[in-house]
């Protein structure tokens, strides 16, 4: 009986079998840059809202507080979205026939809250607490960036777990004086690494052997 396949039919076999394993480790390579990617995380990426509220006008020209509108982001583990009533607080006297806030006026006559979308977002899987961070001299623009830049707000940084234990890992290289966390303009002084000591033992922040434990952000 004649040979139905060539010599060659098994060498061809093992390499159809090594070009599928391969296109797997290209596809999976893929896959995993792709959803670590800016792109998929919308880094820098603005994001439109119902309101076109504008944090480089309210924060940055106008100077207005961040806990004004802001009011948990000490006491909280997550930062308020503000109540339609913190916006009428001044819209009720300025710039009452703007189109722009018409949205708020007709939140405020209904009682139907404002359907913000989210910016900033942290897997379900990691327990993140605002106010620590906020109490232990982290800043706003730390994580947030210059909001006061920013006419649609967009997230600046990815909050992947390599870049939440830099910080961990390094508190003294990032921390500032508690009465500077709100200050958008704040550049860390030429002694940053000396003063953020200082401050680490002040606030009495964990070191980074505790502060790089699993359980600190995995509970």
């Amino acid at each position: 009986m004649g040979q139905i396949f060539p010599r060659n039919a098994n060498r061809l076999a093992w390499l159809s079998v090594f070009a599928g394993l391969l296109l797997v480790a290209e596809l999976v390579l893929i896959l995993a840059v792709y959803f670590r990617s800016n792109y998929f995380r919308q880094i820098n990426v603005a994001i439109e809202q119902p309101v076109a509220f504008s944090h480089q006008l309210h924060n940055g020209v106008l100077g207005i507080d961040c806990r004004y509108c802001h009011v948990s982001v000490n006491q909280s583990y997550f930062a308020n979205i503000p109540a339609t009533e913190t916006c009428m607080t001044c819209h009720s006297q300025i710039k009452t026939y703007s189109p722009k806030i018409a949205p708020v006026l007709e939140s405020y006559a209904t009682g139907k809250p404002i359907e913000w979308n989210k910016v900033h977002r942290v897997p379900d899987f990691v327990y993140f607490n605002h106010a620590i961070h906020v109490n232990k001299g982290v800043g706003c623009s730390t994580c947030h960036g210059q909001v006061n830049e920013m006419p649609v707000v967009w997230q600046q940084q990815a909050m992947f777990m390599g870049w939440c234990l830099n910080c961990h890992r390094n508190p003294e290289q990032y921390v500032r004086p508690r009465d500077e966390v709100y200050n958008m303009e704040y550049v860390a002084p030429a002694n940053q690494v000396a003063l953020g000591r200082q401050l680490v033992a002040e606030y009495g922040i964990m070191p980074p052997d505790q502060l790089t434990n699993c359980w600190v952000c995995h509970r």
